[in-house]
């Protein structure tokens, strides 16, 4: 995690894996290719740093959320690269992260933005 996000902002736990289950979505990725598209698609707020992306990876890999294959990038048939996909699981795993992470926001939401009293 950027340095000064995690200390500036505070990602809770779960969320990075949250958002690499969310990217995968899409299709299959290298580790490279998640962080970018976290970091484009957040505006550079969220800047994964190779020393969490990795080890977050590996994890949800252990967990079986996401499969990794070994394969040459399209034309630099040269170079290899370890693509993630999301697996059944993971996306069963998603929702249910999603579905937390949207209670969540609404109960912040109520102590930041109390309704008007009448």
């Amino acid at each position: 995690m950027n340095k000064e996000y995690s200390e500036g902002l505070g990602l809770l736990q779960g969320t990075l894996d949250m958002l690499i289950l969310r990217t995968l979505l899409f299709g299959p990725a290298h580790g490279h290719q998640i962080g970018k598209h976290i970091r484009l698609t957040t505006e550079d707020v969220l800047q994964i740093e190779h020393g969490s992306l990795y080890p977050a990876l590996h994890r949800l890999e252990r967990k079986g959320w996401v499969a990794a294959k070994w394969e040459t990038a399209g034309k630099d048939l040269k170079r290899e690269y370890k693509y993630y996909r999301l697996t059944r699981a993971g996306r069963k795993q998603l929702l249910a992260e999603e579905s937390k992470w949207k209670q969540l926001t609404r109960a912040i939401a109520r102590i930041m933005w109390p309704a008007e009293d009448g």
